[in-house]
């Protein structure tokens, strides 16, 4: 099919097909793309490309997870013995630690990922995350080897969170790369449903422990198992990494597009820079960093909140056993898994704003209605709170990895969404098992983590408020993305001055 020409008038037909990217490309300074600026993705490739990020970000989480379900446990393994708070008050602080290096492995990842490609970067996280799990498991414990455990404990955490600081910027920045404009929202809600698999994987493997070992085999050899299970499982997220091909964004920065891309970077108003400048990241880009902080601690509190904290909430706090605790987790995990597709395919017909602002509407009103069901006791009050707390992270699982990226321009994409993601998972993220378990001990009150997750669904109100809308646009600093050639022709024609009808 032959290119439009570019006097051509726009078909009222297209029009009506792509309105949001119509009005995109006529708001542009300077909107005439040729058909060869235009990526046509390939089906095939793009569902490539999710499962290898999504697998990947499975791993990741299941290492974060098991860590976290085995937190009372490893308290009794790794720290002296003495009160059972500050054992757990020790587990989590050392969980924390590794959040506190994730901005410096974001700052050495992100600006890497957009000089040397999102893959190569992808591959080499996953391998230091397997690595750094697989040693946790092989530590003697404290009674063994006395400080020198918790040492070895820090670091290999250290480790988990330097890899781990360029891994969701990049496979968020790697599949947002890969999918079609229009389609973005459902396709990025698969990384946060990897996210939901590796933790529903690391609890259901830490329950059937639980359920078969008794606390002597668990504190002997037991806790060893999902630590030693993560070498293999990094190795095939590894191998599927390593088969696929660079983004489509990325490529055309790297190819002969690279003046397409440029010019329609200049006529978003993105101001072109040497891939990677770290320096330039914060000089240029520091009010949408801002933004990226908050619209992520709201984000990470909740999520950390409820699927890494609670089941210890529910041991520690009200008394029940750790299996039990766990299988309600897993029974919601489960639930949202079902359903965060759907929540992604909402966000790109909707856009983001609304269902992110329904997300954290819902912590602020259902959080301490929540926590008071948790608090009334019994496994049927207990599942209803925790999905009533479910229903509003999945809002934000299922649109947050489409939004994210689409803060910043592609040559500073990784970089900068890695910089700014991790500054606040660092912040608000690691420290939430530690901050709401030194509360609970201040206060007195086991209400304090709806009061925490009420807060910080606040200031995500604020912050979406001042977030622009991206659902159906091009990525900042490509042209748009489709899915047929028709679909290109179709944008071409509508580059053109709209008829009036």
């Amino acid at each position: 099919m032959a290119a439009p020409d570019s006097q051509q008038v726009a078909d009222p037909e297209a029009v009506k097909r792509h309105p949001v990217l119509f009005r995109a490309i006529r708001q542009r300074r300077n909107p005439r793309l040729r058909r060869t600026d235009i990526t046509v993705t390939d089906d095939r490739a793009v569902k490539r490309a999710v499962k290898a990020a999504s697998l990947g970000n499975a791993m990741e989480w299941f290492d974060f997870g098991i860590y976290s379900y085995l937190a009372v446990t490893l308290g009794h393994v790794f720290f002296p013995s003495g009160n059972e708070t500050t054992q757990l008050l020790s587990s989590f602080a050392t969980f924390a630690v590794a959040f506190l290096v994730r901005p410096l492995g974001g700052m050495f990842f992100g600006p890497m990922g957009d000089r040397l490609g999102r893959k190569k970067v992808l591959a080499l996280t996953m391998i230091m995350m397997a690595v750094g799990t697989f040693a946790i498991g092989l530590i003697p414990s404290h009674g063994t080897i006395g400080l020198w455990a918790p040492a070895l404990l820090i670091l290999f955490r250290m480790l988990q969170g330097f890899s781990t600081g360029g891994e969701y910027g990049g496979a968020s920045t790697f599949i947002a790369e890969y999918a079609p404009d229009k389609r973005r929202g459902y396709f990025g809600s698969f990384l946060e449903f990897g996210t939901l698999a590796g933790y529903v994987g690391a609890a259901g493997l830490v329950t059937a422990l639980y359920a078969v070992l008794d606390d002597t085999q668990m504190e002997s050899w037991g806790w060893r198992i999902p630590f030693l299970v993560a070498g293999p499982l990094g190795l095939v997220g590894l191998y599927l990494r390593l088969r696929l091909d660079e983004t489509p964004a990325f490529q055309k920065l790297e190819g002969g597009s690279a003046k397409a891309a440029k010019a329609t970077e200049a006529a978003d108003g993105v101001e072109t820079t040497t891939k990677g400048d770290l320096a330039h990241i914060f000089r240029r880009y520091w009010p949408t960093l801002i933004l990226c902080i908050c619209l992520v601690g709201a984000y990470n509190i909740t999520d950390y909140m409820l699927l890494s904290y609670m089941p210890t909430y529910l041991s520690d706090e009200l008394g029940y056993s750790e299996t039990h605790g766990l299988l309600v987790l897993l029974a919601v995990m489960l639930c949202l898994m079902l359903v965060i597709s759907q929540v992604g395919k909402l966000s790109d017909r909707f856009g983001r704003k609304p269902l992110l602002m329904a997300g954290m509407v819902g912590f602020v009103v259902l959080s301490l209605p929540a926590f008071l069901l948790i608090r009334q006791g019994g496994i049927p009050a207990i599942t209803v709170g925790m999905l009533m707390l479910g229903l509003s992270l999945v809002c934000m699982l299922g649109t947050m990895s489409a939004a994210l990226p689409a803060l910043f321009p592609t040559q500073v994409r990784y970089g900068s969404l890695s910089v700014g993601y991790n500054l606040s998972a660092s912040l608000f993220g690691g420290t939430t098992p530690l901050v709401i378990t030194a509360l609970i001990n201040w206060s007195g009150s086991n209400l304090m983590p709806a009061y925490y997750a009420m807060a910080a669904a606040l200031v995500g109100i604020i912050a979406v408020a001042c977030m622009k809308e991206t659902a159906q646009q091009p990525l900042a600093g490509s042209p748009p993305s489709v899915e047929t050639q028709e679909e290109a022709a179709e944008l071409c024609a509508a580059q053109s001055p709209a008829p009036k009808f």
